[in-house]
């Protein structure tokens, strides 16, 4: 099979991650894939050499048509036997394509309870004949899509993210390389936070929090895998709130899994998710985690995990200070639980086997 996933950029997040490990799986099934990505640079790419990435070459709406040709250009050279686009940008693209090209299948997925306002969702319900099926990554979402009138719920499907959990997994040999590379004693308490520096992911609230916590004279570091355009924002926060020799932003790293390793706790402060891609990440490295309840991050944590109010500060802080007060042996525990939970439900051949299933079918 041919498949053509198109997304609306690949730069550092749970969407992106996600695209390229379906595309290595899918080669590995012995399908032939290409990834065209939308804006920006190629940060998050497959581990197989032989996959195409291809940029469509937007850096503003103004490139939205020159866009569009591309992707047409492409269609018609490559002739996939399916499309299927993630993220609002690439999932419009895709779907006026197919109005001048033909396009056998077209899957869109979405990955959050909040794509944009209502004329987004407008957008999404004036296209909706043009696309096959529709899959958002949490229960959640996909009804609030749904709610919204942007897919009829007949042709709407919860597909809950899925990681690699080869990649992901504890590692002592890493925990040990990482708290050496940040310089950290045996009594410090590492927080590790990832997702890039915009306002979904809500760092401020992360950061305040952080002050609480700090206040309360636990031991704590904080390291922030990530970047974006808050990061000036982000730093002027650190600043003002004297965390600096507490918080460190450590940009995009290729070994996520690593630095998770190195932590004693991970924290998601995130105002709205569609998933919580990297919560199960941390889960299947065996860390405790503490989540603010938005989007799908009840559907991943369970029971396990501890969920707090978003944009609460003071929840958030409490949440942390609670896990830390735990007996190290019950957070072994709890993180041994958390990786059988990610290895049960949400595996990346599990969702691989769902995807394959919508892409041979014309119904949900």
């Amino acid at each position: 099979m041919k498949i053509l996933l198109v997304i609306t950029g690949l730069g550092m997040g749970g969407a992106e991650n996600l695209v390229v490990n379906l595309a290595d799986k899918y080669v590995e099934q012995g399908h032939e894939v290409v990834i065209a990505y939308a804006f920006g640079d190629a940060i998050v790419t497959p581990k197989n050499n032989n996959i195409k990435l291809i940029s469509l070459g937007v850096s503003s709406y103004n490139d939205f048509f020159s866009a569009y040709l591309k992707l047409r250009t492409l269609v018609k050279k490559f002739h996939p036997d399916v499309i299927h686009s993630h993220m609002i940008h690439a999932n419009l693209l895709s779907r006026l394509v197919r109005l001048t090209t033909k396009v056998p299948r077209l899957v869109c997925t979405a990955h959050s309870i909040n794509e944009g306002g209502r004329l987004r969702m407008f957008a999404y319900r004036l296209t909706d004949n043009l696309v096959d099926i529709s899959t958002n990554v949490s229960q959640e979402a996909a009804d609030r899509f749904i709610e919204l009138g942007a897919v009829p719920a007949n042709k709407m499907k919860a597909v809950l993210n899925g990681i690699d959990t080869n990649t992901f997994i504890f590692s002592t040999e890493k925990r040990i390389k990482y708290r050496k590379q940040f310089f950290l004693n045996d009594d410090d308490k590492l927080i590790v936070a990832v997702g890039s520096l915009n306002i979904p992911k809500d760092y401020p609230n992360l950061l305040n929090a952080i002050s609480i916590v700090v206040a309360n004279k636990l031991n704590v570091k904080v390291k922030v895998i990530g970047d974006g355009p808050l990061k000036d924002n982000l730093l002027q926060l650190v600043a003002e709130l004297n965390l600096t020799n507490v918080v460190e932003f450590v940009g995009i790293s290729r070994d996520v899994s690593g630095i998770m390793s190195a932590s004693d706790l991970f924290v998601l402060s995130s105002s709205f998710e569609g998933f919580g891609l990297v919560v199960a990440e941390a889960m299947a490295c065996e860390r405790p985690v503490v989540a603010t309840d938005c989007g799908g991050v009840k559907e991943v944590v369970g029971s396990i995990g501890k969920l707090v109010t978003p944009e609460n500060s003071d929840d958030l802080a409490k949440g942390i200070i609670e896990v830390f007060s735990k007996p190290e042996q019950e957070l072994q525990q709890l993180g041994k639980q958390g990786r059988q939970r990610i290895l049960n439900k949400y595996s990346l051949d599990y969702v691989v086997a769902q995807y394959m299933n919508l892409y041979n079918r014309s119904k949900v």
